[in-house]
């Protein structure tokens, strides 16, 4: 049986295996699958250190909670994709990433066509199985590595790790084809849904901010917006293969020259 000294000491140590774990909700993982789950410590059953001990149950059920809340800090309830806030984070770690290797990290910003009359005609629990039927699509599109955010609204952003940017556009041209294709069912509607979206690439090198870098991809989702909407606007090639369309040309024309 224990004293009373026992037992403060065991609710302290209870006390810092939960705030251990609320601490590891600032990590950052990889991905959406295995790799965002918090990682196990080794540590005894019993905060007392007590094989027999009376508390093991609630302990059990305070650690699971502590899982339970590590998700919900960085999930989106509805879509059941990353939040902003997580999704600061990572586009923060990525670009990090990518000063120290190399890799480009691409960013995809996508918002959903005419969702505001979809909302205003059908209301707004239609909306929501609309965004979460997007998020379906996105999840079983990406690969395991890549991070899928809810942005906020209806607008989405997607973080590729080790993409290029021809790359990043044509899997954002393969998820627009995949959301126009894929009507919603909600109750007895079946809604065609299109999107537009917006893409480039952080490189080494880049000055860029995290805001700027964002910024600059919303600005070309507004050019799709702007050019009749269900497209895909992105930077140009000539940024990625680090060649200038002036240098392009005066390549080609010297080569011509030599070739006469």
């Amino acid at each position: 049986m224990f004293d009373i000294r026992s037992i403060f000491s065991a609710l302290r140590r209870v006390k810092v295996s939960i705030y251990q774990g609320l601490r590891e909700l600032e990590h950052y993982p990889k991905s959406m699958n295995d790799h965002h789950k918090i990682e196990e410590k080794e540590i005894d059953p019993c905060p007392a250190g007590d094989d027999n001990c009376t508390n093991l149950e609630e302990v059990q059920r305070l650690r699971e909670e502590v899982k339970q809340l590590a998700a919900m800090v960085r999930t989106d309830e509805l879509t059941g994709l990353f939040n902003y806030r997580y999704f600061a984070q990572a586009l923060s770690l990525e670009m990090e990433r990518t000063r120290r290797s190399g890799q480009p990290t691409c960013l995809i910003m996508c918002d959903l066509d005419h969702f505001k009359s979809i909302n205003d005609v059908h209301g707004h629990e239609v909306g929501n199985v609309v965004l979460s039927h997007i998020a379906s699509l996105i999840r079983k599109t990406i690969r395991r590595l890549d991070i899928p955010c809810r942005y906020g609204g209806e607008e989405f952003a997607l973080i590729l790790p080790d993409t290029t940017l021809r790359q990043g556009v044509r899997f954002a041209n393969r998820l627009r084809l995949i959301v126009e294709n894929s009507p919603v069912k909600a109750s007895d509607l079946v809604l065609g849904i299109e999107a537009s979206f917006g893409v480039d690439i952080y490189s080494r090198g880049n000055q860029l901010t995290e805001k700027e870098f964002v910024d600059k991809v919303d600005g070309f989702l507004y050019e799709a917006k702007q050019g009749g909407r269900n497209k895909v606007c992105h930077a140009d090639y000539d940024k990625e293969e680090g060649v200038s369309s002036d240098e392009k040309e005066a390549l080609t024309s010297a080569f011509d020259s030599q070739s006469d």
